[in-house]
C-alpha cells in the first residue's frame, strides 16, 4: 500500500481519494474515485455526460501517457435534415466575464470521460472497479451540498440553460413557496443518479455507450431533435497517446498532446519562458519576469487564435509551432495577433496522475431516466471554429484542457492541472514555472497572483493582472512525491481560489 496524495476540487471528492488509497488503492485508483464524485456534485461544471483526459506518469519512470476520453461530434445515424422545434439557442450570460453558449439537444457531443477513466484504471489502477464507483454512489444516493464553483457558476444561469428542462429546473430550484431561487444550502439529490452509477459500477463504462443507459440518453437526446445516437455511443473509444513532453529544469514534463490545444499551449509557454522566472523576491516574481510572461502568453494564445483553431492538421501544426519556439523564439514572440474540474494524484511508489473533465457549460437538460445532466460541448463556441454541427461524425473536438505530470532526474514525481476554460494553459504554465524554475515551494506557486492575456480576436486583448484572488484566473491542484533529507515524501496543494481539498494517506 503506497502513501497517496490527492487534490480535489472539494472535500468529498478528497474524501472518495482517501478512502481508496486506504484500501491499498495507488495514485490512478483515488484519482479516478475522486473525479467520479465530482460528477455528482460539481453541478453545472462536470456531470457523468463529460469528456476528459487521464495523464499519467507510470511508477516505473518511463514515458508519461495521456489516455484521451474527450468529445466525440456525434451525428452517425442523420441521413436527412431534422424539423420541428429548434434544438439549440444561445444563451448570454456575464459569467466569466460575458459569454454567448448554444443549449439544448443538439449541442450534446458524446461523452468519453468515464470510458477514460476506466481504460486508465485497467492499466494501472489496482483496487476493483466498483470500489471506486462506491464513493460517488454514497454521494448521490445521501445527498450533497453546492460547492462554491456550482454556486457561484448557477447564480448566472440557473434559469436560462439549467431552468428549461423540467427535471433539471426542479433540481437547481428549491422548491418551497417563495424559495424559487437557485438552491445555495441543504442538500441537493438528483432522482435516478445513484442508480445510474450503480450500473456503471456493476457494468463498467459500457453501461453509458451500450448498455440501457446509453439507451435512454441516446433516446431521449434524439427524440427532442439533437444529433446524439446509440450509434454514435456504441462507436466511442478512449484514445492512449504518448503524452506531449517539455523540459524545465531537471523535470520532465508530460501534458495533453493534440488534438488537444491545451497541452501544446502549456509546452510552448515553458519554453518561451525559458527559465523564467529569474528573479523571486519574497515569494513573488519580479516586475521583469511577469512582463516576460505577458509577452509569452500574448505570442502563444495568438498563434493559438490565429493558426492551431483553424488547423486541417493539428499535429503537424503543433509540432511546428513547438519547433519555432525551440529554434527561433524571438520570431514568434515578436507575433502580435466552459467550465472543469481538476484532480491530482501521486503516491510513494512514483505514480503520478492528472485528470482534468468538463461537460462544457451544460446542455441544460438531464437524459430521462438517469439523473444525468448532459453535456452542450457543441455549443462550446470558443472550441468550435468549424460551427456547431460542422465536423465529421466521430470527430474529435478541441479542449483546452492541460492534465500534466512530471518526472524529477532524482525521482520525484508531479501531478498538475486546472479547470478555467481558456485560463488553465496559462495557470498551469506559470504555476510549473515557479515550481520548477523560480525555486517556490508547490503551495506558494500555487498561490502566486496570476497574470491572464485575453484574447477574443486579433485586436481585441485585455491584460488581465490578479489584484485578489479570484476563480476567474483558474483552480490548480497539484500533488508532489519530493525527495528530503529522510527520503521520500508525498504532497499536495490547493488552490485558495477554489474550494480545493487535499489529503495525505500514509501506508503505515
Amino acid at each position: 500500500m503506497p502513501d497517496v496524495a490527492i487534490a480535489a476540487p472539494n472535500e468529498a471528492a478528497a474524501d472518495a481519494g482517501e478512502a481508496v488509497a486506504g484500501l491499498g488503492g495507488n495514485a490512478v485508483d483515488a484519482a479516478v474515485a475522486a473525479v467520479l464524485v465530482t460528477m455528482v456534485n460539481e453541478v453545472g461544471i462536470v456531470s457523468l455526460s463529460s469528456g476528459g483526459f487521464v495523464t499519467v506518469q507510470p511508477p516505473d519512470g518511463s514515458a508519461p501517457v495521456t489516455v484521451d476520453g474527450w468529445m466525440d461530434m456525434p451525428g452517425r445515424a442523420v441521413t436527412t435534415p431534422r424539423s420541428g422545434p429548434p434544438s439549440t439557442w444561445d444563451v448570454v450570460t456575464d459569467y466569466g466575464g460575458g459569454v454567448r453558449v448554444t443549449i439544448g439537444p443538439g449541442s450534446v457531443a458524446a461523452h468519453g470521460a468515464v470510458a477514460g477513466l476506466e481504460e486508465a484504471h485497467r492499466r494501472w489502477g489496482s483496487v476493483p472497479w466498483s470500489e471506486l464507483v462506491a464513493p460517488a454512489i454514497g454521494v448521490a444516493r445521501g445527498g450533497f451540498a453546492l460547492g462554491s464553483a456550482s454556486r457561484y457558476y448557477l447564480r448566472y444561469v440557473h434559469e436560462d440553460i439549467f431552468g428549461w428542462d423540467p427535471a433539471s429546473s426542479a433540481a437547481v430550484h428549491d422548491p418551497r413557496p417563495g424559495h424559487e431561487s437557485v438552491v445555495t444550502s441543504g442538500v441537493v439529490v438528483v432522482p435516478d443518479l445513484a442508480a445510474s452509477l450503480e450500473r456503471i459500477a456493476a457494468e463498467g463504462a459500457s453501461a453509458l455507450h451500450t448498455g440501457d443507459l446509453a439507451r435512454l440518453i441516446a433516446d431521449d437526446v434524439t427524440g427532442r431533435g439533437g444529433l446524439l445516437g446509440l450509434d454514435d455511443l456504441a462507436a466511442y473509444r478512449p484514445v492512449v497517446r504518448p503524452a506531449l513532453q517539455a523540459r524545465v529544469g531537471p523535470w520532465t514534463l508530460g501534458t495533453n498532446p493534440p488534438p488537444a490545444v491545451g497541452g501544446v499551449c502549456v509546452a510552448a509557454m515553458l519554453r518561451l519562458l525559458d527559465g523564467h522566472p529569474r528573479s523571486v523576491v519574497d515569494g513573488r516574481w519580479s516586475d521583469d519576469d511577469v512582463e516576460h510572461l505577458v509577452q509569452v502568453q500574448r505570442a502563444v494564445l495568438g498563434h493559438r487564435l490565429d493558426v492551431l483553431d483553424h488547423s486541417d492538421d493539428l499535429e503537424a501544426d503543433a509540432a511546428a509551432l513547438l519547433r519555432l519556439v525551440s529554434d527561433r523564439p524571438g520570431a514568434l514572440l515578436g507575433h502580435s495577433s466552459g467550465s472543469t474540474a481538476h484532480v491530482s494524484t501521486t503516491d510513494s511508489d512514483g505514480a503520478a496522475c492528472a485528470v482534468t473533465v468538463s461537460s462544457g457549460y451544460g446542455s441544460g437538460m438531464i437524459a430521462a431516466g438517469t439523473g444525468i445532466w448532459l453535456n452542450n460541448c457543441l455549443g462550446e463556441q470558443e472550441l468550435n471554429p468549424a460551427g456547431l454541427h460542422g465536423l465529421p461524425p466521430g470527430t474529435r473536438l478541441l479542449s483546452n484542457m492541460a492534465p500534466t505530470v512530471g518526472h524529477h532526474e532524482d525521482g520525484a514525481a508531479l501531478a498538475i492541472g486546472s479547470p478555467g476554460a481558456d485560463r488553465i494553459s496559462t495557470a498551469v504554465a506559470q504555476v510549473l514555472a515557479g515550481f520548477a524554475a523560480g525555486g517556490l515551494g508547490l503551495q506558494e506557486a500555487v498561490d502566486h497572483p496570476r497574470v491572464h492575456v485575453h484574447r477574443a480576436g486579433r485586436t481585441d486583448e485585455v491584460v488581465k493582472r490578479e489584484e485578489e484572488p479570484s476563480m476567474y484566473f483558474g483552480g490548480v491542484g497539484a500533488t508532489l512525491l519530493r525527495r528530503g533529507p529522510d527520503g521520500f515524501d508525498v504532497e499536495a496543494a490547493a488552490d485558495p481560489r477554489r474550494d480545493g481539498a487535499v489529503r495525505v494517506v500514509r501506508a503505515s
